[in-house]
């Protein structure tokens, strides 16, 4: 299995003046996420506004990213949905462009039982050759991937980790705990990457690294390396970027923020919005106190 990472960016879909998506800035994006620290990219997550795309977009929104990377880096594709059979068939299809792994959601608004979450992932797995990553995210869609289903998936092969986003760091260490050491975890939330990688974590599905990302991968080395005192440093500076990265709807702010440094993706497509006066200040403020790293 190609090494996927350990700093991926979710990345955003920039979209034209019309609303389409604009497949040539999203390939620049992308380059310019791995020139400044990213080892992968999730393409078609949440930051993605994957609930807005038409199958259409995203299958060449995979293609375009991943002619454009080659292999200077991993790309992870969004193919999780609350059916079953749709996510089935868009990972297959996402398998043949010749992606690197693929990322499923837990099933949203359904709402199923544990058992039903166990044999969606292990129906959608046993049905493609692909790296299945798990994404975890409850705030989202309510139900949550217990620690105890998700030690049971990673018995199938090619569930090889989870993006979790659940913020919860005991049903984390209870996982870790759980899940042999090939079995990877990355954080969902920035906030929560370094005390995830305390736990034993692997790494961070990132939505700040569009930004900073040079700064997360120098604190997740200084971690690894025993630089204990360095990593909590960057992390503690980085919290505020963090949370204004996230005061209202994701991706409203970090599209705004990415706009606002000098390149452009475009605003969200409905139902989200541009963000309000009182957001813009809060990302505006913010900003002022951080090195962006993202090439422009």
């Amino acid at each position: 299995m190609k090494n996927l990472g350990r700093l991926i960016t979710a990345m955003v879909t920039p979209f034209d003046k019309e609303g389409e998506v604009d497949y040539e800035q999203a390939k620049k994006l992308a380059l310019a996420l791995l020139n400044s620290g990213s080892d992968g990219i999730l393409v078609v997550g949440t930051t993605g506004e994957s609930p807005t795309l038409t199958l259409k977009e995203e299958l060449r929104l995979f293609a375009e990213v991943k002619s454009a990377i080659g292999d200077r880096g991993s790309v992870i594709a969004g193919t999780g949905s609350n059916s079953t059979a749709e996510a089935l068939k868009t990972t297959k299809e996402a398998e043949k462009i010749g992606v690197d792994a693929c990322l499923l959601v837990v099933p949203y608004y359904n709402k199923p039982t544990q058992e039903g979450l166990y044999q969606h992932f292990k129906a959608i797995a046993q049905s493609t050759n692909l790296p299945c990553i798990v994404y975890n995210v409850p705030a989202r869609h309510v139900v949550n991937l217990s620690a105890d289903t998700l030690i049971k998936l990673s018995r199938i092969d090619n569930i090889i980790g989870v993006k979790e986003a659940s913020g919860n760091l005991g049903q984390i260490a209870h996982i870790i705990h759980g899940t042999s050491e090939d079995f990877l975890v990355w954080s969902g939330n920035d906030g929560d990457t370094l005390p995830i990688l305390a736990l034993g974590g692997y790494g961070v599905i990132s939505v700040a690294s569009h930004l900073v990302g040079s700064q997360i991968k120098e604190m997740m080395n200084s971690f690894i390396n025993g630089k204990i005192d360095n990593a909590a440093q960057i992390h503690r500076h980085l919290l505020t970027l963090f949370d204004a990265l996230f005061v209202i709807s994701n991706p409203i702010p970090v599209k705004y923020a990415v706009n606002y440094v000098g390149f452009n993706v475009g605003n969200p497509r409905l139902p989200l919005t541009e963000p309000d006066e009182r957001t813009i200040t809060i990302i505006k403020d913010t900003l002022k106190n951080y090195k962006i790293d993202l090439p422009i």
